[in-house]
């Protein structure tokens, strides 16, 4: 076998137990339990697994789907989402290393060189953490109708650091193509994004201190108990809290542009994202705030507007981890994409006569991952649609 071949066969192995670890997020996490302890048991029976029936896939198919001791069945949904998984880690590397569908822009002849010798790795795990912990969050909330906020967490941090780090990190090639493997950001831009990231954190402080109100308090300490009755609200008057809450960040914000708009601040600040980490961690932060902010307005119109809460929070954290992988412009382009997966589901239970809602952060999810996988395609049709080419 090429070596080639080896690193595919251990890729494929690799998103498998990832996959094996997804599941137990998807079960926990929800519940509020610890995801790295205790080791894994029988949900029916309490009989810690052991490491031969804990082999993603392989495991299931010979238990054929149950407990060894107790007989009692094993969801489907563990080989699903572990072999998912690891398809999902294979064609990743396969798309935008082998089949080269999305230019990288990357130096090195092979795949393997490009990968590991020029920072292609980064890039790669940026992507993978971003699809691994939104498909646990797409799980979740299609079972539960929420999007535990840790997962969205971890990816806005790897897409900060990553992308802070990927100056010194990637290698193009000697033509120097620049691929937009992470995100970038117009100096101005960058500047409002600083000024409305402070904001944010004064509000964060202000609603740590309880100086500005919480919205939805009541749901938020009930948590997912459900033997209390769900809280009623008054939606416009929590919203209205939501609006407060922001203010801080819209101040920020245009505090920010009116001192970019002093030419030796503006001079300065340009200088300042001549370096390349705090370039890098700038574009990010921008698509961090790009996507949730354009979620949260939407959450916020729609629930004045009709009076009954439109979009949840948890949405406005995953386009926010969004951003900060792929991106301002890019985001933006997703959550307009979303809605064409929420027709195609719709056409899909008209066609089978069914009438099931599901929650929106799945097609968020998948706007996201066809963003990242034909970014290139999507950028030609925008180019000779604007007459750019």
């Amino acid at each position: 076998m090429t070596p080639e071949g080896i690193w595919l066969v251990f890729v494929f192995a690799f998103g498998a137990c990832v996959g094996s670890f997804l599941n137990v997020v998807i079960y926990r996490l929800p519940l509020d339990k610890s995801i790295v302890s205790p080791p894994s048991s029988c949900p029916s029976c309490g009989m810690r697994i052991a490491f031969y029936d804990n082999i993603p896939v392989i495991s299931w198919i010979l238990l054929r789907g149950r407990c060894r001791r107790c007989r009692a069945p094993i969801s489907i949904r563990y080989p699903i989402i572990e072999f998912l998984t690891a398809v999902l880690f294979v064609g990743v590397y396969l798309w935008f290393f082998v089949w080269e569908y999305r230019e990288t822009g990357l130096a090195g002849e092979g795949p393997l060189e490009r990968f590991f010798f020029s920072g292609g790795w980064l890039f790669y795990v940026n992507v993978m953490v971003l699809a691994a912990a939104f498909l646990a969050a797409s799980a979740i909330d299609l079972e539960l109708w929420l999007i535990p906020l840790s997962l969205c967490w971890v990816v806005t941090a790897v897409g900060l650091l990553s992308s802070a780090a990927a100056g010194w990190i990637i290698q193009v090639n000697p033509e120097g193509i620049n691929a937009g493997l992470f995100p970038s950001v117009f100096p101005n831009w960058a500047g409002v994004s600083f000024g409305a990231a402070a904001g944010l954190l004064c509000s964060l402080l202000a609603l740590k201190k309880g100086w500005i109100p919480a919205s939805y308090a009541e749901e938020q300490q009930q948590g997912q108990n459900p033997d209390k009755k769900e809280p009623e609200y008054d939606d416009r008057r929590e919203i209205g809290k939501e609006v407060i809450f922001l203010m801080p960040v819209l101040i920020g914000a245009l505090a920010a542009w009116g001192l970019l708009r002093f030419p030796s601040v503006a001079d300065g600040w340009q200088k300042l994202l001549q370096v390349k980490p705090i370039n890098g961690f700038m574009g990010a932060l921008s698509g961090y705030l790009a996507g949730g902010g354009i979620v949260w307005a939407t959450r916020i119109i729609g629930t004045l507007v009709f009076g009954r809460e439109a979009m949840g929070l948890g949405d406005v954290h995953l386009m926010g981890a969004a951003g900060a992988v792929i991106g301002p412009g890019w985001v933006l382009l997703a959550f307009f994409t979303a809605p064409f997966f929420g027709l195609l589901w719709a056409f899909y239970q008209w066609l089978l006569r069914k009438s099931r809602q599901i929650p929106y952060g799945p097609f968020l999810s998948g706007a996201v991952l066809l963003v990242i996988l034909f970014h290139d395609w999507i950028l030609v049709y925008l180019n000779q649609f604007y007459g750019l080419e």
